[in-house]
């Protein structure tokens, strides 16, 4: 198998994963979607950008992260407001009963976007704070910081059990 055709069958295996992140950035089942399939567009067409070696996983949750800011951007420059809240089908690598996973969706729902991506990434994509840092382009104390008061938040809501 050639590197190209090697490389798009992890992009189609990483899928799930893009899904996941992308739901937590939109809240918004359509809208994370279409981020995916403009992020998986988009590294298709800029293979020759990834540099091998590196986690082909984190480059994408950058492609992803990076999709959906400039639809956020492309909607406020129309005047729309993206839309928060609603149907916030966050599918967390979890395998309790519905009632502790409806608890843990609503739980993430309600942390702020920065605690929410970085627990996102280091948490359920189990990339490193280093890695989760590149991806959203911010320093890993800053990580590191948002990572526990996120962890804080979700253990207030959730219980001590929880961490």
């Amino acid at each position: 198998m050639d590197d190209t055709k090697r490389i798009q069958r992890e992009l189609v295996e990483l899928i799930p994963r893009l899904r996941r992140y992308a739901r937590s950035l939109t809240r918004n089942v359509a809208d994370a979607d279409d981020v995916v399939q403009v992020a998986l567009e988009k590294a298709l067409g800029r293979l020759d950008q990834w540099q091998r070696g590196t986690r082909l996983d984190s480059w994408m949750f950058t492609i992803v992260r990076n999709s959906w800011l400039d639809e956020v951007r492309s909607r406020a420059r129309r005047d729309e407001h993206a839309p928060f809240g609603g149907d916030s089908e966050l599918v967390a690598a979890y395998a309790g009963p519905a009632e502790e996973t409806l608890a843990i969706e609503e739980a993430m729902a309600r942390l702020p976007e920065e605690q929410r991506s970085c627990v996102m990434l280091v948490l359920v994509e189990g990339l490193s704070y280093k890695e989760a840092a590149e991806v959203l382009g911010i320093p890993i104390g800053t990580v590191t910081s948002r990572l526990a008061r996120g962890r804080e938040a979700l253990q207030a809501v959730l219980g001590p059990d929880t961490g």
